[in-house]
């Protein structure tokens, strides 16, 4: 479970803040050309849904039914005082949806709060309410090297590498599509930061969410931008931050 704090700093910051708006793009990016060739997508839901703005922006881009859940009531306030739509209080382990009801599911950046070796359960409860030839659509933190305080704050439990990912979806029935990292270009600013710079100064767990000069802003955004037109023209990156899958249930 997420820390509660962090979910001010998220309401605050997800519209404008760098991270948010690149990896925005890199997903709209892969889902755009994953998307061309596959039948109507109507009913989607997302496990994990914080605020409900990701939701909400899948919708606006997509024309999805979206049906944002998310465990934690912080979230989902700031969700329906915004407007989202059918929000639902769930855990993502434990969905209250019958088998194979929807024709995608999305979930971004939660699995790093499942307990270590309950992982291959909730992937397989996450493919449970898609129908069979519906997608998968999941994204996690990537590569416990990268541990921060950020993290820490948040209260993250693990990160995943490429091949868990893979594995844990073919147990549980999905056919891969496509996985790839991302958030590769500036992973050597993270690695410096998390691996020299934290230990040297000290300091504790705290919120990497919060608003940065709009020069470096810029600069950190495009760097998401460029990975962004890579991925969306079908090429992979084979290490960075963030793990990106695509999948279909099999039949």
């Amino acid at each position: 479970m997420m820390n509660p704090a962090e979910f001010a700093n998220i309401a605050q910051c997800e519209r404008e803040f760098w991270w948010y708006r690149g990896m925005e793009k890199i997903l709209f990016r892969v889902l755009d050309s994953t998307l061309k060739e596959r039948p109507p997508v109507r009913d989607v839901v997302e496990a994990g849904c914080g605020t409900g703005y990701m939701a909400s922006r899948l919708e606006q881009r997509y024309g999805w039914r979206m049906f944002p859940t998310d465990l934690q009531s912080q979230g989902l306030r700031y969700g329906m005082e915004r407007g989202v739509q059918r929000m639902a209080q769930a855990e993502i382990g434990a969905l209250p949806f019958a088998d194979g009801c929807f024709d995608a599911l999305v979930t971004l950046d939660v699995m790093v709060y499942v307990p270590r070796g309950d992982e291959g359960r909730v992937i397989g409860e996450l493919a449970r309410v898609v129908k069979p030839g519906g997608l998968v659509v999941l994204r996690t933190a990537a590569l416990e090297v990268l541990r921060s305080h950020h993290a820490e704050f948040t209260g993250e439990i693990q990160r995943y590498t490429r091949s868990q990912i893979l594995r844990r979806a073919s147990e549980a029935g999905i056919c891969v599509l496509r996985c790839t990292y991302a958030n590769s270009l500036l992973m050597p600013i993270a690695l410096a930061k998390f691996r020299l710079i934290e230990p040297l100064t000290g300091g504790g767990p705290s919120s990497g969410v919060e608003p940065v000069s709009p020069w470096l802003d810029r600069l950190l955004c495009g760097a998401l931008a460029r990975e962004a037109d890579w991925l969306g023209a079908g090429h992979d990156l084979p290490i960075g931050q963030s793990l990106l899958l695509i999948g279909e249930k099999q039949r």
